[in-house]
């Protein structure tokens, strides 16, 4: 897995101010204004600070949770996860592997998932590419 490396001064200069604060601040989109919350489009969704592949439209579903979810990555090594124990509450973080950007949170609770995931995913810290 590549690594991309980037000062704040090039980060911020990189993303616009929202994809900054979500992406390098940990910060997180009001639910159901994400652009991707609905999308239904065959694709693939890329991290918005580095290009990494992250997801896919046949791993998408509707939970209705307010956020894009999805029920597993790309592969295995596209994220990466830590406990977040922020706001009072005990939670697992999902981070971009290659450049470390804050993308949501994964909680236990799809049993009617592939593996009972749903990762929680903010539309800012994704980039979609429409399959061709």
């Amino acid at each position: 897995m590549r690594k991309v490396e980037k000062t704040d001064a090039e980060w911020r200069a990189e993303l616009d101010s929202e994809q900054y604060r979500i992406l390098r601040q940990a910060g997180t989109e009001r639910p159901y204004t994400g652009e991707y919350t609905d999308t239904e489009d065959a694709g693939t969704y890329k991290c918005a600070g580095c290009g990494e592949v992250l997801f896919t439209n046949d791993t998408k579903f509707h939970s209705g949770c307010g956020w894009p979810a999805f029920f597993a990555p790309a592969n295995a090594e596209s994220v990466e996860e830590h406990v977040d124990n922020s706001f009072g509450m005990r939670r697992t973080e999902v981070l971009c592997s290659a450049c470390g950007g804050h993308l949501g949170h994964v909680f236990e609770d799809a049993p009617h998932m592939p593996g009972g995931l749903r990762y929680c995913i903010n539309s800012k810290s994704l980039d979609f590419d429409p399959a061709e």
